[in-house]
């Protein structure tokens, strides 16, 4: 067995980007393209998922860029029944929950717009992903301007603490 570490494409971390297991990916792949765009009527994604028979990733979206790069971060991973959801004009909280409550789905591994590496196993059958790395090491604990200030920006974005 080998270890790989795979690093995520997304130029100026200008996107967020979704990464999971799922089964199925001749339907999954469309399927969860239209539940995204009928979940967030704005949002500009590209769904991409690795197929292990016939050893295909397969793509769909509603923009070219966000295709190529979903598809390329996808085979870039190389791992069987693992999609990679690209987009814009939505955060994934809110798309996570139709993504996780999808049948094909068994897992999500990361839904982030920081930078992004994907630890891969290689074996004599193929590749698994092991974990993902999201963002930086952390190296302190929050002081209260900095509670203070992110508490202000949940409830400019909407969101309430009771």
């Amino acid at each position: 067995m080998e270890l790989k570490v795979v690093k995520i494409e997304n130029p100026d971390l200008k996107y967020q980007i979704i990464i999971g297991q799922g089964n199925f990916a001749v339907f999954t792949t469309d399927d969860l393209y239209s539940a995204l765009i009928k979940a967030v009527p704005r949002i500009k994604c590209a769904v991409a998922m690795n197929e292990a028979a016939p050893k295909l990733t397969r793509v769909t979206g509603n923009d070219e860029e966000l295709k190529e790069l979903a598809a390329k971060n996808a085979l870039n991973i190389g791992a069987s029944h693992v999609f990679v959801v690209v987009f814009s004009n939505a955060f994934p909280i809110n798309i996570l929950n139709t993504i996780k409550s999808h049948p094909a789905v068994c897992n999500v591994f990361v839904g982030s717009a920081n930078p992004i590496e994907v630890v891969v196993a290689e074996t004599e059958l193929g590749r698994a992903v092991l974990g993902v790395v999201d963002g930086d090491a952390v190296n302190r604990i929050e002081n209260d301007d900095e509670k203070r200030e992110r508490r202000e920006l949940y409830r400019k974005l909407g969101y309430k603490l009771d």
